[in-house]
């Protein structure tokens, strides 16, 4: 059974950084691109970063790009994401997200919020 769980969210201060971390059950994360989403309230829900199967290549959206770094631990099984110098409008419900076999599986979420 396919099955992500997301940890790390926490409240922090602006300028601070966050490790948020997915673990999967299932299936390999190395066999599959792996997401990372957010929504924050009342909007929709965005791709904030993604890693193709089995190399090392990430793509950013340009709201993260330079402050986010996406990793994969394949002997965990988990994927992790890096936040440095986040901002308030970073804060939002992070999930974790995989397509396979013809399934969106998502995570619960995380709840990151950024303020002093």
């Amino acid at each position: 059974q396919v099955q992500l769980v997301e940890s790390g969210g926490h409240l922090v201060q602006p300028g601070g950084s966050l490790t948020l971390s997915c673990a999967a059950s299932g299936f390999t994360v190395q066999l599959y691109e792996m997401n990372w989403y957010r929504q924050a309230p009342g909007k929709e829900r965005e791709l904030v970063a993604n890693m193709v199967s089995f190399g090392d290549e990430t793509n950013y959206a340009d709201s993260v790009k330079g402050r986010f770094t996406m990793s994969r631990d394949n002997d965990k099984n988990t994927v992790s994401l890096q936040m440095n110098s986040l901002k308030p409008d970073d804060t939002a419900v992070y999930y974790c997200h995989v397509y396979l076999y013809g399934v969106d599986y998502w995570g619960q979420g995380t709840q990151v919020t950024v303020s002093s």
